[in-house]
């Protein structure tokens, strides 16, 4: 193999002595720099920045033309520590060919070829030393011992008498591959003049693919962010169904804080949330998870959409107050079909009705979160059955080329007719988007109202009368007996006798009882006052206090809410 004797030179005897170029050549290598800068960068993508060296060097530098990248750079955006037996493996993500024979080219070196190169290759010592290697002419010896690493004999054919250089592809004191310029053997070979050319094309490309390496690096760790704080597996509520879609947007300065949300809440309804944080990239992804967290925990509550929204907002303020953030929180009861929704500057959701015709709903003005202290206020509607509500965010209706209003109408458009499977209707909405780098982020949430099973919600009206606790009992076991949940009548007889029983005594009014069967079995005693029941600790010689403690013992989850008129007293138990 021949040896290197100079910085970037390595000689066969028989070589030439490199030359230095005329004046018309140092005219043609400033039209060849001239060209690099205006044509070399216009992506932040690190393939198409390959193919654009390869078109401004082929044919006028060189007559063929590779650029190889170290992979992880590619993978995950980071350099690879330097192997211990001085290999480099790259991927080759361009190649440029001026030849009457470019699948000889082709077939020696693929595009898009992870491969590894020996630390005796010129491959690798360019990467090692960060400096060229120039053969004014490889010999056969070389060329063919190249080829056997590659295990291609094309290599070998292909390299043969060829002038050949490797350059590293520096930027910010790191080096991120290599590029290989050869000429024919019929070619005046590379000379010293030709190396600095090479070098400054170089080191033009070099710093737009390590922009390009960095731009996709925090767009890759901004997604990543993003998915891990949506919910992987939305929760199928009873008397719901529901599909999504999430689609990020087509560049770093569009992933933003999109998100949505399926949340369970007592009595087998729950909470569909769409939210929208204004600002991109990671800042915005990880407002967004610190929005969704918060109005979990909210919801938790059991609070009414806009008082969810109102402690929402004062929370976003102490967050960050210069985040932004838009938001729809709606509550739904699969019994009575009841449907309360509350609007933070967001885009109005979409009602399918039955017949196909859309309505779009038209909720109370309120600010985005984050701006000011105002209240909120809540639409009430009866959703019918079989009907769609849809929830999204603005980058679904809203680009450059069409305005909200026209992008709301084509959306409508898409959800009207007699598409009956949500999924297939997600595909549809989310396939009609142009494709482009202005599109921003897109969050769709789909919810078919499905009418619960009569036999699996049953209701009983009881005076305010001490003997109704007794007939709570007689209806609970009659019930359970009938859904064939034996099992458990024992626990929720005791239960809901001391619910309807501290009913009467410290409620108001007649006493509801309603038993639903769901993914679990759900009791809840209803009576007109406002005040919760709260537990307390009991004194030895006290008689009372201690229903609740069993109730807390007994039941899966229990708990209390205020309603519209009076309030309601909740128990769960797990299905047997």
């Amino acid at each position: 193999m021949e040896r290197v004797n100079r910085r970037f030179v390595a000689k066969d005897p028989a070589s030439s002595t490199p030359r230095m170029s005329s004046p018309a050549t140092m005219h043609e290598q400033l039209s060849l720099l001239n060209a690099a800068s205006k044509r070399i960068g216009s992506t932040l993508d690190m393939f198409e920045t390959g193919r654009e060296l390869m078109n401004v060097a082929v044919p006028r530098f060189a007559d063929a033309a590779g650029i190889l990248v170290q992979d992880r750079l590619l993978t995950e955006g980071e350099f690879a520590q330097r192997s211990i037996d001085g290999s480099a493996l790259v991927r080759r993500i361009a190649v440029g060919v001026s030849s009457t024979t470019p699948d000889d080219y082709a077939d020696a070196f693929p595009v898009d070829e992870v491969t590894s190169y020996a630390a005796w290759t010129p491959y690798a010592r360019c990467m090692a030393t960060g400096n060229p290697i120039l053969y004014p002419r490889l010999g056969r010896r070389t060329s063919e011992e190249i080829g056997r690493s590659s295990k291609r004999e094309s290599v070998a054919r292909v390299l043969e008498d060829s002038s050949f250089l490797a350059v590293p592809l520096k930027a910010r004191g790191r080096v991120l591959g290599f590029v290989i310029f050869t000429r024919r053997p019929d070619s005046e070979p590379f000379d010293e003049q030709d190396v600095n050319l090479a070098e400054e094309l170089a080191a033009r490309t070099a710093v737009c693919l390590d922009n390009a390496r960095l731009y996709n690096r925090e767009r890759r760790t901004a997604l990543t962010l993003q998915s891990s704080l949506l919910p992987a597996d939305l929760y199928q509520p009873l008397g719901l169904t529901i599909a999504s879609r999430y689609l990020p947007a087509s560049d770093l300065v569009g992933v933003g804080g999109d998100w949505y949300d399926v949340i369970p809440l007592p009595g087998c309804r729950v909470a569909l949330v769409v939210g929208d944080v204004m600002g991109h990239g990671i800042r915005a992804a990880a407002t967004m998870g610190q929005l969704r967290t918060a109005a979990r925990t909210l919801a938790s509550l059991d609070l009414c959409p806009s008082e969810v929204l109102f402690r929402l907002n004062r929370m976003s303020q102490d967050l960050d107050t210069t985040q932004i953030a838009t938001c729809l929180y709606a509550t739904y009861d699969p019994v009575t079909r009841a449907c309360a929704i509350s609007c933070a500057g967001h885009v109005p959701p979409v009602l399918v009705r039955p017949g196909g015709e859309t309505e779009l709903l038209e909720l109370p003005a309120g600010l985005p979160l984050g701006i000011g202290n105002e209240p909120f206020e809540r639409r009430e509607l009866v959703l019918p059955h079989d009907s769609i509500l849809a929830f999204y965010t603005d980058g679904l209706v809203e680009s450059r080329e069409r305005d909200i209003d026209e992008g709301i109408g084509m959306l409508r458009d898409l959800l009207t007719g007699g598409r009956h499977d949500l999924e297939e209707l997600c595909d549809l909405t989310i396939g009609a988007q142009r494709p482009g780098h202005e599109r921003d982020d897109i969050a769709l949430l789909l919810a078919r109202v499905r009418e619960l099973d009569e036999d699996d919600v049953v209701d009983l009206l009881l005076p305010p009368d001490p003997r109704s606790a007794g007939q709570a009992r007689a209806f609970v076991r009659t019930t359970l007996a009938e859904w064939r949940l034996d099992a458990i009548v024992d626990n929720v007889e005791l239960m809901v006798s001391e619910l309807v029983a501290n009913a009467v005594e410290h409620g108001s009014g007649s006493v509801g009882l309603r038993l639903l069967r769901g993914p679990t079995l759900v009791c809840e005693v209803s009576d007109r006052s406002t005040v919760l029941p709260s537990m307390r600790d009991a004194g030895s010689e006290d008689d009372t206090g201690r229903g609740l403690h069993l109730v807390n013992w007994l039941a899966h989850r229990w708990g209390s809410r205020t309603t519209s008129k009076g309030k309601v007293v909740w128990v769960e138990q797990r299905l047997p």
